[in-house]
């Protein structure tokens, strides 16, 4: 009889930067239910999932005799990784569901690491609020392959025996469709690379925004939080993207970011702002070969082209202060336009292969120092993950709402939006004592949106 020894394995590199202490990062999926749960269903449920039969989420990280974080498999005890709440979160009967479930993620940002003596996630159930709170640790995969993990313990609203649906509908950035541009094209891919290579590496050293009432920095992400909620309509959003020839949603998004944060700023800055003032964001985009979320079974496959874990490069996305005029979709064209020049280059690939590069040569403590400066010298983060287009539900309980958040950055804000059944809601997570009222924030990004499919509309009719 022979014993299989299994062998540790080691962290990707995108991985490694995420467990380093400067850059420590969960996930928080606050997941919400029409009905009250079922907690042993609910444990039922996991045990009997991919999600622990997974080797990430089935294995502790430990350090190797060169100090290189590892992966070993372990036993896993579902009670180990659940927290039962049943009482309210306040006692204070004003204070709505939303209000007290963001205030618990807002704490759990900045205060609550994850244990490293069991596999790396949690699961909160808040009884009283009829919410879930799924905690995953950054290291065990990107937002692709986490959201495509969660669909796989739900079943479609309509039809209880399928799984969500599973489309590529994100955004992904393939080295191969740039070799069937024509001549003209591919000058421009070279030269926006280029430029933007040449920015990304300046940003990793000196070149910062100019600082604004929304601006963090180095050691923000240790200074308490304050959370709150964007509520958009899918449909509005269309309807503003077909007001604008060739437009996406991720241009609209960027479109009501730049208007939002321009409304913002009015509101908050003492002195008046210069036009056209440069405020950075930070996006991560997806590079494997399908786009959108992945069927899971193709994910636990090693040989198929969608692999599990982090795949995705960064992006500098600036948007610019404009002082509000008559035309909203303006600020849509300039995203566009931007997005546009972006989409062209390979940045994300680049920012990859340089993040890797560095780590391969220099170790990990030097490209976390660099990662950790592009979040100190630039204003704000976004992410956009695309959800589930149907109703679905979780142990047979309709989900309601799907929100995520993560841990604390040096940015001030950081901002995660996540669509679902023609909705899409916006995390926004703040320095309460840069940016105190988040509300306000939220409230002028919806403006935005409402104001420019006024216009839309507008456009649509003549």
């Amino acid at each position: 009889m022979t014993m299989t020894i299994e062998r540790d394995e080691p962290l990707t590199p995108a991985g490694r930067l995420f467990v380093q202490p400067e850059m420590d990062q969960v996930i928080n999926c606050a997941i919400a239910v029409d009905d009250p749960f079922d907690v042993d269903a609910v444990k039922l449920e996991i045990s009997n999932s991919i999600l622990v039969k997974h080797t990430r989420f089935s294995s502790i990280m430990v350090k190797d005799s060169c100090g290189r974080e590892r992966w070993r498999k372990t036993e896993v005890n579902v009670d180990d990784h659940f927290i039962i709440r049943r009482e309210p979160l306040t006692d204070d009967p004003s204070v709505s569901d939303e209000d007290a479930i963001n205030e618990y993620l807002a704490d759990l940002s900045v205060s609550t690491p994850l244990s490293v003596t069991k596999p790396l996630w949690e699961f909160h159930l808040l009884l009283a609020h009829k919410c879930a709170v799924l905690r995953l640790h950054h290291a065990l995969g990107d937002g692709i392959s986490l959201m495509s993990m969660f669909l796989s313990c739900c079943r479609r609203a309509d039809d209880p025996n399928q799984h969500p649906t599973s489309q590529g509908i994100g955004t992904s950035t393939s080295l191969s469709n740039h070799w069937r541009l024509s001549l003209k094209k591919l000058m421009k891919v070279i030269w926006y690379t280029l430029v933007y290579v040449i920015k990304f590496g300046l940003r990793s050293l000196w070149l910062k925004d100019k600082k604004t009432a929304i601006s963090g920095g180095a050691g923000v992400e240790l200074w308490p939080r304050k959370l709150a909620t964007a509520k958009f309509k899918i449909d509005d959003m269309k309807t503003v993207k077909k007001a604008i020839s060739n437009a996406t949603i991720n241009d609209v998004l960027f479109g009501i970011i730049s208007c939002g944060l321009s409304r913002y700023l009015d509101l908050r800055s003492p002195k008046a702002l210069q036009e056209g003032l440069q405020i950075t964001g930070v996006a991560m985009v997806n590079l494997r070969k399908q786009s959108g979320l992945q069927d899971f079974s193709q994910l636990m496959n090693s040989k198929s082209g969608a692999r599990w874990g982090n795949k995705f490069g960064m992006l500098l996305l600036p948007v610019y202060y404009h002082k509000g005029g008559s035309d909203p979709l303006q600020y849509v064209r300039r995203a566009k336009e931007m997005i546009d020049k972006k989409k062209l280059s390979l940045e994300g690939p680049c920012s990859y292969k340089i993040g890797d590069t560095v780590m391969s040569y220099f170790g990990v403590k030097p490209a976390s120092l660099l990662n950790y400066r592009i979040f100190s010298n630039t204003t704000f983060t976004i992410s956009n993950v695309i959800g589930p287009q149907e109703d679905i539900t979780f142990v047979g309980n309709r989900i309601s709402s799907v929100r995520v958040t993560s841990s604390a950055l040096p940015h001030a804000i950081t901002m995660h939006m996540v669509s679902y059944a023609g909705r899409a809601d916006m995390q926004i997570l703040v320095a309460k004592d840069i940016i105190p009222d988040p509300k306000i924030l939220a409230k002028c990004f919806q403006d935005a949106l409402l104001e420019m499919k006024e216009a839309a509309q507008t456009v649509c009719k003549n």
